[in-house]
């Protein structure tokens, strides 16, 4: 038995269930929109992580001038500025990995909903979601194999779209990173890093795909509204 056997069954049960429920109103588009609609509720059920990432995030750049002083103390003595360092975010609940958690607790997902539509079968039985489409493209299928019919082909159009907005998804984060991303290799990372989604997508289910715009979408306003409302020190 596979270590994602029971998360896919039940990856299955609700995307199918969700796609069921507003199938009538929905219509052929009914199976993407329950992935999205998965998506956005794992995204809330994650929501307390954010908002200590974010707090997090606060205490570091309060800690700041403190860090900045441990630097020039102990430039010679690498080993102890490290230490000292990791002491004293810990002392204020402000450790790096704080920041890494969202990220870290999202792949599990992402990983669950690329096998259920990598998978023939489920819990032993067909997986009728593979038989599911968005605008003609099968939501099983990745862009790679779908572009030797043709670049401008209906199904490889709808990648096509979908690039194009998790494009603009990784513009507006790199942008907005470049803001309070620090100097050197690690800001650069910083900035280059969104676009790699795009890229990602390629080579991904069209429905592992959505959910990377969906999950984009979403932590690009959390971060927005939690940057404002708890990162940003009061006036």
């Amino acid at each position: 038995m596979s270590l994602f056997d029971v998360p896919v069954s039940l990856a299955y049960a609700l995307v199918k269930g969700l796609a069921d429920g507003i199938g009538p109103v929905a219509g052929p588009v009914a199976t993407a929109i329950a992935i999205i609609l998965f998506t956005l509720l794992l995204r809330l059920a994650m929501l307390p992580l954010a908002v200590s990432a974010a707090k997090g995030e606060r205490a570091r750049a309060r800690l700041l001038p403190k860090v900045q002083a441990l630097q020039k103390r102990h430039a010679r003595n690498p080993q102890r500025l490290q230490g000292e360092t990791a002491a004293l975010y810990e002392a204020e609940g402000a450790t790096p990995l704080k920041g890494c958690l969202p990220m870290f607790a999202q792949w599990p997902f992402f990983m669950v909903m690329y096998r259920l539509f990598r998978s023939a079968t489920v819990a032993g039985h067909q997986n009728v979601l593979l038989a599911h489409t968005l605008l003609g493209a099968p939501l099983g299928q990745n862009w790679v194999g779908l572009v030797g019919g043709g670049l401008f082909a209906p199904p490889s159009l709808v990648f096509l779209g979908l690039f194009a907005l998790l494009m603009a998804l990784a513009v507006w984060s790199s942008r907005r990173a470049a803001r309070t991303a620090p100097a050197g290799a690690a800001g650069v990372l910083a900035r280059v890093a969104p676009f790699g989604t795009v890229v990602f997508a390629a080579f991904v289910p069209l429905a592992a795909g959505l959910y990377l715009l969906a999950s984009g979408t979403w932590t690009a306003v959390e971060r927005a509204v939690l940057h404002r409302r708890i990162v940003a020190p009061a006036a």
